[in-house]
């Protein structure tokens, strides 16, 4: 199982089976990616975990609905929602620090339509983009406080007034992580490297991050192919604090794919805000 962010298990995020990590960002002063992002043989793995689900219908429906021209996706990984996103007139610009991505990415349909950048949010300038969008729980990658908002106010700074940021993020009180494990996991891929078995396992948590160990087990040459990474679970009032802090009006919070209001039960935080 490819291991990036790290995974996150897609029966309750995504409504499917598999388990998969969401493509990560880094500032400029994080120097060194996780294995998942730098292997060529995991990132292979990603968008066969990660079909067209609810998620990216979600999103294009978004981005129909604000009439959004000139998009930036915010750690947009492989592409496979970003290469969608470019139709009709649209200006759509892909960013992600991991070059392996960028390169599967830039190798997929479509993909000319799309202007993609090697970098961190510090890479998106200003645009005046009428959507940022930050998928597969980017979000919980920035470990520290000071690093999600600094994200955040480079993000301000590429909106037009009144453009939008859209995310997701689980919630914490949820606590999802303690159903990860090998036996609920385990997922058979077949990929081009021949069968690939994955799982996850929880490492620990404390101080509102999840630390997790993600196994890729490839069959035809037996090899375990392990990485590792975090996850940082805020709250909706810690969200909604930081996104008001940089800026932002919130104008929606869903609790699932299907548009239902969020409450502490639900499982995401889907946050759609406005740049005032």
């Amino acid at each position: 199982m490819s291991c990036r962010g790290m995974w996150f298990v897609m029966g309750a995020d995504r409504e499917r089976t598999a388990v998969s990590p969401p493509p990560m960002l880094y500032l400029a002063t994080m120097t060194k990616l996780d294995r998942h992002y730098t292997d060529p043989r995991l990132v292979d793995l990603y968008d066969i975990e990660n079909p067209h689900g609810p998620d990216f219908d979600f999103y294009l429906a978004l981005a129909d609905a604000l009439k959004a021209q000139r998009i930036l996706d915010l750690g947009c990984g492989t592409g496979l929602l970003t290469r969608q996103l470019a139709v009709g007139e649209r200006e759509v610009t892909g960013i992600d620090p991991a070059a392996a991505m960028l390169a599967h990415a830039q190798r997929q349909p479509n993909a000319a339509r799309v202007t993609w950048i090697e970098g961190d949010s510090s890479a998106l300038g200003t645009p005046a983009a009428d959507l940022v969008l930050m998928t597969s729980n980017v979000a919980q990658v920035f470990l520290d406080d000071d690093a999600w908002a600094t994200t955040l106010r480079h993000i301000h700074a590429a909106l037009r007034p009144g453009g939008h940021l859209a995310f997701e993020s689980r919630n914490p009180a949820d606590r999802g992580w303690e159903q990860w494990n090998p036996e609920t996991t385990l997922a058979q891929l077949e990929t081009p490297h021949g069968p690939v078995e994955t799982w996850l396992e929880v490492a620990r948590e404390e101080n509102g991050r999840v630390y997790f160990i993600g196994h890729n087990l490839f069959k035809n040459t037996g090899e375990d192919v392990v990485a590792t990474s975090t996850l940082r679970y805020r709250s909706h009032d810690e969200i909604s604090a930081s996104l008001r802090e940089a800026g932002f009006a919130i104008e929606q919070v869903y609790g699932d794919w299907q548009r239902e209001p969020f409450n502490n039960t639900s499982r995401m935080m889907i946050f759609i805000a406005r740049r005032g």
